[in-house]
């Protein structure tokens, strides 16, 4: 025999996106929990991904708060684009009342699709490697039910990637006023039953390739045309939205979240003594409860359903800046350098009133005024 061996490579992964870690503190875990074949490793702040171990199952990116790893085989922006002009073809051919059903490729629920002919197959490589981003997307698109059919038996940490989702899924349709039942997972056994969606105007949005602008477009839509949702709803612990919260009397808007934010959710205020939020962006990681050295900041899973105050950014906390006491620049916070000057009050090099004079002043009067000092200069060792 001559020739090679090619494997697909099922997925794509971006660790600017990935919420694993940062700095040496681990948060998101949930794709390395889910895969099937341990074929995802921690890797330092990220995650590396044997392609050779990995078999296509897709639930890593199901279960990817931000995106980060997401299913090559197809792309989601491909599988929506076929599911988007599927829907329209049905209803352009005058087929009413649409249900969508995601099987398995290798095996076809002849049986189903014979006793009802309002579902429309959606054959995938693996039924766990669609996930609510597609749910959403299709319902927007026009289904009136989104099944999703795995004949044969996954692992637990496949089914309990689904079964998380799903959970979160049917938290958003019942805030949004629409039947939970519209997203299932269902077998050969299943019968036509339970509420379905009501008739919507289908969405005009493009298939999008990114997981949460995919899914956000899709509420969205789905938000508007509900036009009876709450403003926000409490979701469980482990879903992808939420919002953040500081404690201000124990914050010194050091920034420390910020850096560690994975989806800039987190942001200063551009030269101003300022802690902003963005809610769309946030993926309840927990990386900025973890970094925060004050445990000054908190975080609750809920969706925001209007998209105007999801992305609005909102001040978690600012201050007024300290400035140098000697050139008068803004360099600090009050909180921070008196923070600072607590901490020093029993070190022994900050026992006059010059040396903790030095530490209000900013960095280039610090760097002046210890070299003028002929005290400090002479400092070299412990007192004994």
């Amino acid at each position: 025999l001559t020739g090679t061996f090619d494997k697909p490579q099922y997925f794509e992964y971006d660790p600017s996106r990935c919420a694993h870690g940062r700095n040496g503190v681990v948060a998101c875990t949930r794709c390395l929990d889910a895969c099937p074949a341990q074929a995802i490793t921690s890797s330092g702040d990220g995650v590396s991904v044997d392609p050779f171990l990995c078999q296509g199952g897709g639930v890593c990116a199901t279960v990817c708060p931000s995106g980060a790893i997401r299913y090559a085989f197809p792309r989601p922006g491909d599988l929506l684009s076929r599911i988007r002009i599927l829907l329209r073809s049905y209803r352009e051919a005058g087929g009413l009342d649409p249900v969508v059903l995601f099987h398995a490729e290798q095996y076809q629920p002849l049986q189903l699709l014979e006793s009802f002919p309002n579902l429309l197959p959606a054959a995938v490589e693996e039924v766990a490697s669609v996930g609510p981003e597609v749910w959403f997307s299709s319902l927007a698109y026009g289904a009136r039910r989104v099944l999703l059919h795995d004949r044969f038996p996954v692992a637990d940490s496949v089914t309990g990637g689904m079964v998380a989702q799903l959970a979160t899924s049917r938290e958003i349709l019942d805030g949004m006023g629409f039947p939970v039942g519209a997203i299932e997972r269902v077998d050969d056994d299943f019968r036509p039953g339970g509420e379905t969606m009501p008739p919507l105007e289908p969405a005009q949005h493009a298939a999008m390739h990114d997981k949460r602008t995919a899914w956000f477009l899709a509420l969205d839509h789905l938000y508007v045309a509900a036009g009876r949702s709450r403003a926000v709803i409490t979701l469980t612990a482990g879903a992808p939205f939420g919002a953040a919260f500081v404690e201000k009397r124990s914050c010194t808007l050091c920034m420390a979240c910020v850096s560690a934010c994975p989806g800039k959710a987190l942001q200063d205020g551009r030269g101003e003594p300022r802690l902003e939020f963005i809610e769309a962006n946030c993926i309840q990681c927990g990386l900025c409860t973890r970094t925060c050295p004050e445990n000054a900041i908190w975080i609750t899973p809920r969706l925001m359903f209007d998209p105007g105050a999801r992305r609005l950014p909102r001040v978690l906390h600012e201050e007024e800046p300290f400035c140098c006491v000697n050139c008068g620049k803004p360099f600090a916070t009050r909180s921070m350098i008196n923070g600072v000057l607590s901490k020093l009050s029993g070190h022994w090099m900050y026992q006059d009133d010059r040396s903790r004079r030095r530490v209000m002043m900013c960095e280039e009067c610090r760097v002046a005024d210890v070299v003028q000092d002929q005290e400090a200069m002479t400092k070299g060792q412990l007192p004994q």
